[in-house]
């Protein structure tokens, strides 16, 4: 095994080599010399002639190895193996290299799965991720789409004059997001610290900093049920705009969906969930107005569950009013939602961080927004007067004595920030995996996250 080689530089990819071939006669052969390295994928034999497929991160290439040239041909479907040779395309016109030296640079001792079918069972996908990239085209096409994502959201905010930066996983106060934190205890300083759910108050503390514009895309955590849109580690998009507004946020958003739809598609028209949306095209609705379609408007609790029980909603686990309107909501108004839709202004009740409305005390500026029934991420104009934060987090804890354990705990430091002055500002969260979903038409989170949350092999 020592004898391996240790390294095989300075090679081409297969897809440069594929588009060199592909502008030669039959039969010729490219003047430089090629050096290509990857897996073997497929071997097929014709007399003295050996053809080889073999694959790159860029794509896959036919390799002739005639004997008189690389003598037999030893290696087995899935070898890694370096060639030198010669651009060529041919008899039947196919784009391939023309192998002069061939040398392997490591053996494969597990048996593939069958290379026509690929690895098809899901859940061995999701579990030897590793397999699933190997075998399935189409997976390696999905994750460099999401790579291009990201890409493209960073390039459209630095661009914006956005400010990239890194905020604490480890938080000693969890907030910005109704969820149940993971923890952990810290055993030097003796403390009990939470994974993340949220980047939000720590970038607002930046914006009181005087950074005006910032965004950070990162993992948060949630110790909350796996579905297809929800993995307890996910990555999140959040920026903050001084200045700025949820109407402001709101035109942001749209244009940056759609200039990355457009980077990544190269239109800004896709297919989910098996409906043709477009995302340079987004539709407005006020959430009372929602409701209200469904019958469902109401600010008294006992009718609210009425009405939701009357509908076969088990409300239950609904124990507080702002519970019942989020069960009303995902029940009813969310999967109505297909085409690119804003929904906005919500009951106070709802949104600890968002500023009133000029018209409605107990309505705020927040909005979220959906595509083919998903959410795709959550905005506000957010609240920067330190007392009437203090006051929203007074509020969040009633709504957790009243049995709501996702309620907001407050966080004494960040409203001390919010005393120094803070501009008015426009914030949005966006799901990175969910995003990618709609791009890349994927209907469970699963298949954007490279190794999913899953059970432990064997248990249900």
């Amino acid at each position: 095994m020592s004898s391996l080689p240790k390294r095989f530089p300075d090679r081409d990819l297969i897809a440069d080599v594929r588009v060199e071939a592909d502008g030669l006669e039959s039969g010729a052969e490219g003047e430089p010399e090629r050096r290509l390295a990857g897996r073997v994928m497929a071997r097929r034999e014709m007399g003295k002639l050996t053809f080889l497929d073999l694959v790159d991160r860029t794509g896959r290439i036919q390799l002739l190895c005639p004997q008189n040239r690389t003598g037999e041909v030893d290696v087995h479907l899935g070898d890694i193996v370096g060639v030198v040779g010669h651009a060529t395309k041919s008899r039947r016109g196919e784009p391939s290299l023309i192998v002069d030296r061939l040398e392997l640079l490591s053996p494969i001792r597990s048996p593939l799965p069958d290379t026509f079918h690929g690895l098809t069972d899901v859940e061995q996908r999701y579990r030897r991720r590793y397999l699933d990239l190997l075998m399935n085209e189409e997976t390696r096409a999905d994750f460099v789409l999401r790579s291009r994502v990201v890409t493209a959201v960073r390039r459209a905010l630095d661009e914006d004059g956005f400010v990239e930066v890194e905020t604490p996983v480890l938080q000693p106060r969890y907030g910005g997001a109704f969820a149940r934190p993971f923890d952990t205890h810290h055993n030097e300083l003796d403390q009990t610290l939470y994974l993340r759910i949220a980047t939000e108050l720590y970038l607002k503390r930046l914006i009181v900093g005087g950074l005006e514009r910032v965004y950070e895309i990162g993992k948060d955590f949630r110790n909350e049920g796996v579905s297809y849109k929800h993995n307890p580690e996910f990555t999140m998009l959040e920026w903050y705009e001084a200045f700025a507004d949820y109407r402001d946020t709101m035109d942001r958003m749209e244009r940056l969906v759609a200039q990355v739809a457009e980077e990544t598609l190269g239109t800004t028209k896709t297919t989910f969930r098996g409906h043709d949306v477009d995302l340079a095209r987004w539709e407005r609705v006020k959430l009372v107005d929602a409701l209200e379609s469904h019958g469902l408007w109401t600010r008294d609790e006992a009718e609210l569950r009425s009405l939701l029980n009357g509908r076969g909603v088990d409300t239950k686990a609904g124990k507080t009013w702002a519970q019942l309107v989020d069960h009303a909501l995902s029940h009813f108004v969310e999967p109505t939602l297909v085409r690119p839709t804003i929904l906005h202004d919500y009951p106070v009740e709802l949104s600890p961080f968002a500023r009133p409305t000029d018209e409605d005390e107990s309505i705020v500026e927040r909005f979220e927004y959906y595509v083919g029934g998903m959410e795709l991420g959550n905005a506000f104009s957010e609240i920067n007067d330190a007392e009437e934060q203090d006051a929203r987090f007074r509020m969040q804890a009633d709504e957790g004595a009243g049995g709501n354990d996702e309620a907001e705990q407050g966080d004494p430091d960040y409203v001390e920030a919010l005393s120094y002055g803070m501009p008015p500002t426009g914030g949005l969260g966006m799901g990175i995996d969910r995003l990618t979903m709609v791009l890349a038409g994927k209907e469970s989170i699963r298949d954007v996250v490279l190794f999913p949350a899953l059970r432990s092999a064997g248990t249900r």
